[in-house]
């Protein structure tokens, strides 16, 4: 007998918790301007594991042809991506509704 997800009860190779976690988390896209005046774009709310960040990020830099890294709590862009990453966010599974542009 397979293992069962401590979350929804289902087995571990139908359990839909990850998925929920997506629809469920508000995510905020801001643009800062950071040290010596470089434009920077900031995600909070994105991943709670450090690996799931680090993949988003990945796919994020590969995407827009630019820099970044995963820190605790937040990803950060190089550059000024609001205006199009709210459509590469929808297209890695996040509810369009729960991304807010600042």
């Amino acid at each position: 007998m397979g293992s069962v997800c401590n979350g929804c009860g289902l087995p571990t190779d139908l359990c839909v918790c990850q998925e929920l976690a997506k629809e469920e988390t508000r995510i905020v896209v801001r643009f800062e301007k950071r040290r010596f005046n470089k434009p920077t774009t900031i995600i909070e709310g994105l991943a709670t594991k450090k690996a799931d960040a680090e993949r988003i990020v990945k796919n994020l830099k590969t995407k827009l042809a630019c820099g970044g890294a995963a820190k605790e709590g937040y990803l950060l862009l190089q550059g000024d991506h609001r205006d199009v990453l709210k459509s590469h966010l929808v297209q890695l599974g996040y509810n369009e509704s729960s991304i807010e542009i600042q």
